[in-house]
């Protein structure tokens, strides 16, 4: 029943992986290490901008989604991983594989999208700072968050429902997880269908986005041309760490899509492992350390809980 509801494969084989006999346990924890390190910045920073009503603010929101995300994202990959680096055979079940699919690439469009929100959102309180709070209430925060999500959600479950239909005549992926082209590869039917339908939704992924990036920042650029020396600096300021952000995550994906369509052999294995594994490594390292350390009022109260535990901690000593 299995086999035949996900198109006579029951799993599939992961040839991305290097034989590095017991390296795998000091690769094993660093891996663990990050992902802990991961999970510990993220969850802070969305407590702290849940548990404190000053951050309660249309770009806090969205950064608290973008923090979620981060999680979401990395757990999709990370215990897999882990697995996989212990593991003598590098196997994956169908059902799973599949799951991956879905988690990751509705990661990377979820990310995508909160960071053009975030972009409008930085154009309106700069563009417009009189009329901000009335522009974006928190009753469009909460609709435009989730509408990311659930574009994101839908778009890639109908991907997916079409995938689970392929008829595949083989069951081996050239990678460290699965991905989404290289099972599309390994049908036995003419794919032409799925590709065109593919490419479409590559361009819905990044276009949609892309058009409210680019319009928020040539906007922006416009009014700080004009602006004066202290707009400038706080434009400066607030849009740094996004296109950073943007930047980086786009730099990442941007490999993994090109890796994953055209025939990558001359690259060492060890550098398309690493470019492979980068945007869903450094992206949730980087986005709340980044963020965190940018943002004055994050930082603030972080000092704040960090002197509050000194003073409470050498109290409790005397």
């Amino acid at each position: 029943m299995i086999n035949s509801t996900l198109s006579g494969v029951s799993y599939f084989i992961l040839g991305a992986y290097l034989h590095v006999g017991n390296l795998r346990y000091f690769y094993f924890l660093i891996t663990a290490l990050l992902y802990i390190v991961i999970v510990a910045v993220n969850t802070s920073l969305i407590v702290v901008i849940c548990m404190n009503r000053s951050l309660h603010e249309p770009m806090y929101l969205f950064l608290c989604s973008l923090f979620v995300n981060e999680l979401y994202g990395s757990t999709g990959l990370f215990p897999f991983l882990l697995l996989q680096i212990l593991s003598d055979i590098h196997t994956v079940s169908a059902p799973f594989c599949y799951l991956q699919i879905f988690c990751l690439y509705s990661y990377g469009s979820i990310e995508f999208c909160n960071l053009a929100i975030m972009s409008y959102d930085r154009y309106l309180a700069i563009c417009f700072p009189l009329q901000y709070n009335t522009r974006m209430t928190l009753n469009k925060v909460f609709i435009l968050i989730i509408m990311v999500w659930l574009y994101s959600f839908v778009k890639f479950l109908m991907t997916l429902t079409l995938n689970i239909q392929l008829t595949l005549c083989g069951n081996i992926l050239n990678s460290l997880y699965c991905q989404n082209y290289l099972v599309v590869k390994l049908a036995c039917s003419d794919t032409t269908a799925y590709n065109v339908y593919g490419l479409f939704l590559v361009v819905l992924t990044i276009v949609v986005p892309l058009l409210p990036i680019l319009f928020s920042y040539l906007k922006i650029l416009k009014v700080c041309f004009a602006a004066s020396k202290q707009t400038r600096q706080k434009a400066v300021s607030t849009c740094t760490p996004q296109l950073v952000s943007l930047l980086n995550f786009s730099f990442g994906s941007s490999f993994e899509m090109i890796q994953s369509r055209f025939d990558m052999t001359g690259v060492p294995s060890v550098l398309r492992i690493i470019l492979s594994l980068y945007c869903l490594t450094i992206q949730p390292l980087l986005n709340p350390i980044m963020y965190g350390m940018q943002m004055s009022k994050i930082r603030k109260i972080f000092k704040h809980l960090f002197c509050y535990k000194l003073l409470t901690g050498q109290r409790d000593t005397m």
